[in-house]
Formats: C-alpha cells, sequence, structure tokens
C-alpha cells in the first residue's frame, strides 16, 4: 500500500508537470485521437469491399475495435513505458530504479506516465459505445457484466505481455522491436475476428499468448457466436483467470530478469 501511495504521488506530480503545457498537452491527445481514428478507417475501408468477414459485419467488427482498443489505450497509459527499460538500461540509469524506496516496475511506470495518451483510449470508446447500441446481441445482467470485466481484463493482458515483452531486454537489450510485434501488433490483431487467421495464428493468440480473450472471446459470447478452435462460448468468463495468470506470469518474469540484472559499472 505504501509503495502504490508513492506511485500516486509520482504520477499525480507528472500530471501536475504536463498541465502546465495545456497547448502540448491537447495537441498530442488529439495526435494519439487522430491514429486511433486511422486504426478505425483500415477496418472501415476494409468493409467497403467486404460485406463481412468470416460472417462478422462491420458492426461486429467494430465491437472487438471498441473491447481491444480501449483496453490497449489504457495499458498504454499505465504499464507502456515498461519498454523503456532497455533505454535505462543501455544508459546505466537503471540502476536508481533499484536504489529507491519503490519497486523498479511501479517507478518506472510513474517516471514517465504521460495522461496525454488518454487519447488512444476516447475514440475506441465512442465505437464501442456506438457498436454496442447497434451489434445484435441479447442483453441479459451476464452480458452486462462481461463488458466491465471484459475491459479489465483485457488491460491486465496487454499489460503483462508487455511485462514480459520488455523483460527480456534485460538479456538482449535491443529487443523493442520484438515486443512492438506482440504489444502493438497485437493491438492491431485483437480489432479483428481471429476467424480469419490461420489456424496455427489462432491457436498461438489463445493458448500460447492470450490476446484472444482480450476481446474476441468475450464478444462471440455477447454475439452468441460459436469458437472456430470448438471452444464452447463460456470460455468467455475465463478471461479473468487468463488474466490474472497473465498478471502472475509478468510479475515473475519481471522479478528473474531484475534479479539478472548487471550494471555498466559491473
Amino acid at each position: 500500500m505504501a509503495a502504490l501511495r508513492v506511485w500516486r504521488h509520482l504520477v499525480g506530480a507528472r500530471i501536475r508537470a504536463e498541465w502546465q503545457y495545456r497547448t502540448s498537452f491537447f495537441l498530442f491527445l488529439l495526435s494519439q485521437t487522430v491514429v486511433a481514428c486511422m486504426d478505425l478507417a483500415v477496418v472501415a475501408a476494409v468493409f467497403s469491399q467486404v460485406d463481412s468477414l468470416s460472417g462478422w459485419s462491420g458492426v461486429e467488427v467494430a465491437l472487438l475495435f471498441g473491447l481491444s482498443g480501449v483496453a490497449f489505450g489504457v495499458a498504454d497509459i499505465l504499464v507502456s513505458q515498461v519498454e523503456l527499460a532497455s533505454r535505462h538500461i543501455k544508459a546505466g540509469t537503471f540502476d536508481l530504479f533499484l536504489l529507491r524506496p519503490l519497486p523498479p516496475l511501479l517507478h518506472l511506470s510513474a517516471s514517465e506516465f504521460a495522461l496525454r495518451r488518454l487519447g488512444r483510449s476516447l475514440q475506441p470508446l465512442v465505437v464501442l459505445i456506438g457498436a454496442l447500441a447497434l451489434a445484435p446481441i441479447d442483453w441479459s445482467p451476464e452480458v452486462v457484466a462481461l463488458i466491465p470485466v471484459t475491459l479489465v481484463s483485457g488491460t491486465v493482458i496487454f499489460g503483462a505481455v508487455w511485462v514480459v515483452t520488455s523483460s527480456v531486454s534485460f538479456w538482449t537489450v535491443d529487443s523493442q522491436e520484438v515486443g512492438n510485434a506482440f504489444t502493438y501488433g497485437g493491438g492491431l490483431a485483437t480489432s479483428y475476428p481471429i476467424d480469419v487467421l490461420a489456424t496455427w495464428l489462432r491457436r498461438l493468440l489463445t493458448y500460447l499468448v492470450p490476446l484472444a480473450f482480450v476481446a474476441y472471446f468475450p464478444a462471440a459470447r455477447m454475439l452468441g457466436r460459436e469458437d472456430p478452435l470448438g471452444l464452447p462460448s463460456v470460455v468467455a468468463w475465463a478471461t479473468p483467470l487468463v488474466a490474472a495468470i497473465s498478471l502472475l506470469a509478468a510479475r515473475a518474469m519481471w522479478r528473474l530478469a531484475v534479479r539478472h540484472h548487471r550494471s555498466t559499472g559491473s
């Protein structure tokens, strides 16, 4: 709890510092929103040529886009700073995070916190609200509960992927591009139904890097669709469990990486 209080104070200081330059803040916020709009424009361009993707209509894919985009955007705000670990390792400044009374991961995320990244979540949130209103969903208390559970769990899964891929930097240093393939590439992949992917890639995103649980399985449950891998629709409720396992795996990987850290002076 003490560590979280320190983290909140550091984040608050970062927000106050950002707010001193309001024009820069809002311009960056706008640029992030435009980037998200470009991602949606790609989806719209696809549906300008086809009526559906493996049976998924444009509104149904928009539901995937919204669920994935909101989860990715929140993880981007809270956790993506960990990808800068490689920069600190090369510069020899990561040692500073080990000397202060705050876990290195929390300290790293707080020191580079940028509220202006919120723009990446705003447009997907609007898309999600619109998709929920237009999609052929059979509303029930289960579906209503599944929405916040999915968003929170998806954020945790994306955050875990960020931590795991960034932890590799302690051994390879220059591995950020490989990590981006799983984080930013994963954000793109989860915006589409995995039905359109090759079988091996579906299995990869389900069992090894469980990004299919970010949006696909919950959305399929909401829409009453069958899974192409033959899994029961109730697997959507395994999303919190998958998120918890991902969190524990990321924690173990990060701790292992930090224990093997050798500073530039070693």
